[in-house]
């Protein structure tokens, strides 16, 4: 069926203009919508850090919570009618503080480290988009308003989150890099996807997926760098501090910033 079309069932009374019955409920991939990404993987690692460590409630007590909450904001994310911008935003950061933890779970509590967790959480995301591919035909997410879609969504960016933590770790301490040093590089590496999405013409849905999962590590890094002790490399920030700081920006840049749903990713270079 084609997508100006839709099952009258599944299209709001309010919405009579054909083209807005399309759209999708994620925002419009802008240099917006990276800046807010960013924050918000950044925000995970404090926000998570902050339970699991400072309030010493564990990895997997952490992972539980977050989890909880994360279910309960994607089934209200399904259920949305349109694109609601803090709804969609508290639902990637939900998946950011939940892969944080269930990264930390798996890496430390479980013994396998950060080399074996990566190589895990690698196969996690491979395989969800592998099941969707299988079950839809695509893993674009460039109309994501079907319910089926939008679960396939939302599993892949968790494990998207908690693959970025690990291999955040990974870079840092086992490859030597130093929070900073892995920052550079994630940083480097988005760039040059970056690079690519506005003058090639590689595959946008791979290049978007790939920009994603980069996007978190580059983030767990940063906020190891705020609010680890020093002689680990780290500022030693508060982790609450730096956590409500990032979330106050986050909500300016929300507010300041235009929110409009889009198509994600697009079908030709990427918006900036």
């Amino acid at each position: 069926m084609p997508l100006t079309r839709r099952p009258r069932s599944e299209t709001p009374a309010a919405l009579t203009d054909p083209e807005r019955a399309v759209l999708s409920k994620v925002p419009a991939v802008t240099l917006g919508f990276w800046v807010i990404k960013i924050l918000a993987t950044t925000l995970g690692e404090t926000g998570g850090d902050t339970v699991s460590m400072t309030m010493k409630l564990g990895y997997l007590t952490g992972t539980a919570i977050f989890a909880a909450i994360l279910i309960l904001l994607v089934i209200l994310q399904v259920r949305a009618k349109r694109f609601h911008p803090f709804l969609y935003w508290a639902t990637i950061i939900a998946s950011t503080t939940a892969g944080t933890t269930l990264a930390d779970y798996a890496t430390r509590s479980l013994g396998i480290g950060y080399t074996g967790g990566s190589a895990l959480l690698l196969a996690a995301v491979l395989t969800s988009l592998a099941a969707w591919r299988l079950a839809l035909g695509s893993v674009s997410s460039d109309h994501i308003a079907e319910p089926r879609v939008e679960l396939f969504y939302w599993l892949t960016i968790t494990l998207s989150q908690t693959l970025g933590t690990a291999l955040g770790d990974w870079t840092a301490d086992t490859g030597g890099l130093g929070y900073l040093g892995a920052a550079v590089v994630f940083g480097a590496l988005l760039a040059l996807v970056a690079g690519l999405a506005l003058w090639t013409r590689v595959n946008r849905v791979v290049l978007f997926w790939a920009a994603f999962i980069l996007t978190r590590p580059l983030g767990a890094v940063v906020g190891d760098f705020l609010d680890k002790p020093m002689d680990h490399g780290g500022l030693a920030l508060s982790r609450p501090l730096a956590s409500v700081v990032l979330a106050v920006a986050i909500l300016a840049l929300i507010l300041l910033l235009p929110q409009k749903s889009g198509r994600h990713p697009q079908s030709g270079p990427a918006a900036v």
